[in-house]
């Protein structure tokens, strides 16, 4: 006997947990359901969603729509197909009564991080800016409030004080894909258990934004600014401001025997030098707007203005 199972997810980070329900050899995979084709690139062609991609790669049965809570010939066809489970991982919709309720055993969703810490949009990105030594992926029985279902399974994955973004996106991306593996066998073994949620711990992680990325030097600590730069890699990014140019901010380091104060600029040495709440920073590694990325003594060899911090972070 299989499971019915419905996925659904639209990203590059759900394909490997669709992967695994692809290939389980318990699992009927009945539909898969995601956002629409959008407009990408340049020529701004029809792109489809990464998840949809595979499933046309692979043959496996697929619907897109704008809003399932809406798209009454999708809730019908879904109803009628009986489904065990309803699996979502980054789907980038919220799900009503009608799709909670479809499954037999319910409507499940992987998030990533430790639940109930960092609910919310961008829990791989806080976990980062707080300098955690640690997060997670967490699988939880979806309710109407945010991330606060039933817990049936945590794996936590540690974070190295050097890691980015994009990095730690990709591990979590294949555990969340070896969760699923572990969530489904304990179905199949009739050992899937619930915890409720510890209330009293919740943290939230909302969406981030592009100016999120505008670096302090005035307040914040060499540890802050650089826990910003591990986090906020790729998307959006980190930045400052020379001669009211923006600058992006790809790699920093510590120097010892010159006190610069906050926000306090100079070359030296071929170095671009600049002081923190706590530390001078070399800014090693950089890229002004419309120039190639380089390192800070090609930046200060080309550089023929007043090297002065502008805008309201210096």
């Amino acid at each position: 006997m299989k499971l019915k199972v419905v996925f659904l997810g639209t990203p590059d980070f759900s394909v490997p947990t669709l992967e695994v329900l692809a290939a389980h050899p318990k699992i009927d995979l009945v539909k898969v359901i995601s956002m629409p084709d959008r407009p990408a690139g340049r020529g701004h062609q029809l792109k489809s969603p990464e998840v949809i991609e595979y499933c046309k790669q692979h043959k496996i049965a697929f619907a897109q729509s704008e809003n399932i809570n809406k798209d009454q010939a999708l809730i019908a066809e879904i109803s009628q197909a009986k489904p065990d489970v309803l699996l979502v991982l980054a789907f980038a919709q919220f799900l009503n009564d009608t799709w909670l309720n479809m499954a037999k055993l319910g409507c499940f969703n992987i998030h990533t991080s430790l639940l109930p810490k960092y609910r919310g949009a961008a829990p791989i990105q806080y976990a980062l800016l707080n300098g955690d030594s640690s997060t997670g992926v967490s699988m939880q029985k979806m309710v109407k409030k945010m991330d606060a279902g039933d817990l049936v399974l945590s794996h936590s994955v540690a974070i190295a004080d050097w890691e980015i973004g994009g990095l730690l996106y990709t591990r979590l991306k294949f555990q969340a894909a070896l969760s699923t593996y572990d969530f489904f066998n304990a179905i199949l073994n009739n050992q899937l258990h619930f915890t409720a949620q510890d209330e009293s711990n919740i943290s939230f992680a909302p969406s981030l934004t592009k100016e999120q990325g505008a670096i302090d030097f005035v307040s914040s600590s060499f540890t802050s600014i650089h826990n910003q730069l591990r986090a906020l890699d790729p998307w959006p990014g980190t930045y400052m401001e020379i001669a009211h140019k923006r600058v992006k901010v790809f790699t920093i380091e510590k120097m010892s025997g010159l006190k610069l104060k906050p926000a306090e600029i100079k070359s030296q040495d071929g170095m671009l030098l600049i002081g923190c709440s706590d530390a001078t920073i070399r800014i090693s590694d950089l890229q002004m707007e419309g120039k190639k990325r380089c390192s800070d003594i090609e930046f200060l060899r080309g550089f023929r203005e007043e090297l002065k911090l502008t805008g309201n972070k210096g």
